[in-house]
């Protein structure tokens, strides 16, 4: 495992090698998240060079997240995304969702939100791997049953890669964290 310095957007093109080289290794499917779509672009740019031939799932933040009727994924980088044969998958956070509806509007804590930050006690990164697996598999762009390469990051950028069996959100405990590629310390 790569242990970055920090969490930084710098992270981001050691971050995709590692998990492409990985991806590519396993046959597996790469799974990306992106909230703009550059991180997503920059996937993909590289897989060409690398050579990688695998699908790649990008997974991108639902409409409304920033602002009421507004997807922050830019119509450019959707459309570069569509045109290079990405899937694209739009879908409620498995790990906050409505939960964060809930607890914003009424207090307290519940069970997904715990779940989440105990992942995010390895690093954000690992938390937005299991996430975007597991909306990615409950979209049906992803084999169940099959491990798949995952990349997130802190904020901006990719610095975290993990080998992942997800779950669907409805069995998340049925998902397997097998390797922690690369994460900051």
């Amino acid at each position: 495992m790569i242990v970055f310095s920090e969490a930084s957007q710098a992270n981001t093109p050691v971050a995709l090698g590692i998990a492409l080289d990985k991806a590519t290794e396993l046959s597996a499917v790469f799974v990306v998240p992106t909230t703009s779509g550059s991180s997503a672009v920059a996937a993909v740019e590289l897989a060409k060079q690398k050579g990688f031939s695998g699908r790649i799932v990008v997974v991108s933040h639902v409409w409304g997240m920033r602002s009421p009727g507004a997807n922050s994924l830019t119509d450019d980088n959707r459309a570069e995304l569509e045109s290079a044969g990405v899937r694209i998958v739009t879908a409620a956070h498995a790990l906050s969702g409505v939960e964060r509806s809930i607890s914003g509007k009424f207090g307290g804590v519940y069970p997904v939100e715990i779940m989440a930050n105990t992942l995010r006690m390895l690093s954000q990164g690992v938390k937005v791997c299991v996430e975007i697996s597991t909306m990615a598999l409950d979209a049906g762009a992803l084999d169940f049953g099959s491990p798949v390469v995952a990349i997130g990051g802190t904020g901006r950028g990719l610095d975290t890669a993990c080998v992942i069996t997800p779950g669907y959100s409805a069995s998340i405990f049925d998902t397997r964290l097998h390797e922690i590629l690369c994460k900051p310390y």
